[in-house]
């Protein structure tokens, strides 16, 4: 379903404490505004917020930052927020491709696709969040054995994204095609979409790769 356009929505993600935009123009990295030295995990695509808000509620020890490109859909998680709201979290009204100029080299030790557009056309492969482009994105930003999480219902993008991934770079640490039905279910936080797509019957796919250094 298309968002609605609410007036007002960009000057309240401005005013919003828990909203970082423009980061790329801050004058520090992102890795930096906690001022703490804490785990740093980062979502591609945080949607209306639900994965993130839950993972920094159970892991209050690590740092969050959900990127969002749309405004429609990062003022929708920003007006989600509740009393309590765990401090350890930031949505970024930003595009994943800007990683290496907002964060330092190494500097975040997990990021999460979740459920990300599989572009299904191949002139369109280049937008795929597991295209090599972005995986050499992911791979400069993060830590030494850092880790990519991804999750789709799309099992012709994750047969693709097996293949981006099957290089010297990453080694697979979980590989899955039924997640619900795997052993892997155990501390599972789903999304919006996941839960949707459960109840519909859907397999979901998921993997973990690890970060290779020489």
């Amino acid at each position: 379903m298309r968002l609605r356009y609410v007036p007002g929505q960009y000057e309240y993600l401005k005013k919003c404490e828990k909203v970082i935009m423009e980061p790329e123009k801050l004058g520090y990295k992102l890795n930096k505004a906690f001022k703490n030295g804490a785990p740093i995990h980062v979502e591609l695509g945080c949607g209306k917020g639900r994965f993130l808000r839950e993972n920094a509620v159970n892991n209050p020890h690590i740092n969050y930052f959900g990127f969002e490109k749309s405004i429609k859909v990062a003022y929708r998680c920003a007006k989600a927020t509740f009393e309590k709201d765990p401090p350890n979290y930031f949505i970024v009204l930003a595009s994943g491709d800007i990683l290496k100029e907002v964060f330092e080299e190494g500097s975040i030790d997990r990021i999460y696709l979740n459920f990300p557009d599989p572009w299904p056309k191949a002139s369109h492969a280049k937008r795929r969040l597991t295209h090599k482009n972005f995986l050499d994105v992911y791979w400069a930003v993060l830590s030494e054995k850092g880790e990519i999480h991804f999750k789709t219902d799309n099992n012709d993008l994750f047969e693709y994204s097996l293949e981006q991934f099957n290089t010297d770079k990453w080694e697979f640490v979980i590989v899955t095609r039924d997640l619900h039905k795997s052993i892997y279910t155990e501390g599972n936080i789903m999304t919006e979409y996941e839960e949707k797509f459960v109840s519909e019957g859907k397999k979901i796919n998921k993997l973990i790769v690890r970060k290779k250094n020489a």
